[in-house]
């Protein structure tokens, strides 16, 4: 099983709040792993649960938040990659 870590910003114009944190939660909800997300803008910002959307909605990621994810687990390496393409993409479903 392996960790695995990244840093991202945000750059869609409403952060991860209500449609946007959706759509993450639900992406990281496909993969095994135990991922992780804690907002480095934020003083004292700890890491919440990245599949809970109530976690990640009290995160208080804003636009231009730096995020740091970390996944443990056999497909965390996969995991990061598909939250990274979403975030990179500005938070929109693959339909829009």
């Amino acid at each position: 099983m392996s960790t695995e870590q990244i840093e991202v910003q945000v750059t869609n114009e409403h952060g991860l709040h209500a449609r946007p944190a959706a759509l993450f939660v639900q992406t990281a909800a496909r993969f095994q792993s135990d991922i992780r997300l804690r907002n480095l803008s934020k003083a004292g910002s700890r890491p919440v649960n990245a599949r809970s959307i109530m976690e990640v909605l009290t995160a208080g990621i804003d636009q231009g938040s730096r995020i740091e994810l970390t996944a443990e687990g056999d497909d965390a390496s996969d995991a990061l990659h598909a939250l990274r393409e979403l975030i990179e993409g500005r938070l929109s479903s693959p339909s829009s």
